[in-house]
């Protein structure tokens, strides 16, 4: 059985997570600045984040990753790692965050679609050293399209909606 189809079935198994970080970055190579909330603007991305000038209609215009992934990259490299080093604008926790890929999330007032694994880039190796790059693959978190405007703070709510077709 298709694991989408078999997902139907415990969909409403799947519990609501918290946000737990924030970053955007002003410029491409700028470091992520902590926020403690931030307007989503559907279509185009986080205000303050320089990826909203970009392409409007991305499927990249916000990036997630759980706590628990930062968890397993610390694991495997041997340090704890800063939510910034990673370059991901969203910390989410509580919530499996394989389970709402291809999915409609609602975080926060915002409602965002969850598609393609947002794999490590090559500095990941020069910033959280040897074997950071490979200690990040299948766990780089996610890369979203937002779909409804909202404001998204520190401990919103992260829960899945009703659920989806394969969105992407």
């Amino acid at each position: 059985m298709d694991v989408y189809k078999l997902f139907e079935r415990y969909a409403d198994t799947v519990p609501t997570g918290t946000v737990e970080w924030i970053g955007v970055r002003p410029a491409r190579f700028a470091a992520l600045q902590a926020l403690e909330h931030v307007e989503a603007e559907a279509g185009r991305g986080l205000h303050r984040d320089h990826r909203m000038a970009k392409t409007p209609g991305s499927g990249r215009q916000v990036t997630l990753i759980s706590r628990e992934f930062i968890q397993q990259i610390e694991a495997s490299v041997g340090r704890t790692i800063d939510p910034s080093e990673l370059r991901r604008n969203i910390v989410v926790s509580g919530v499996n965050l394989n389970a709402l890929r291809y999915q409609r999330v609602q975080i926060g007032e915002a409602i965002v679609d969850v598609g393609a694994l947002c794999d490590p880039c090559e500095r990941m190796e020069k910033t959280l050293g040897p074997g950071g790059f490979v200690s990040m693959m299948g766990y780089g978190g996610y890369c979203c399209k937002i779909v409804q405007s909202g404001r998204i703070q520190i401990g919103s709510a992260v829960q899945l909606l009703a659920r989806q077709p394969k969105l992407l």
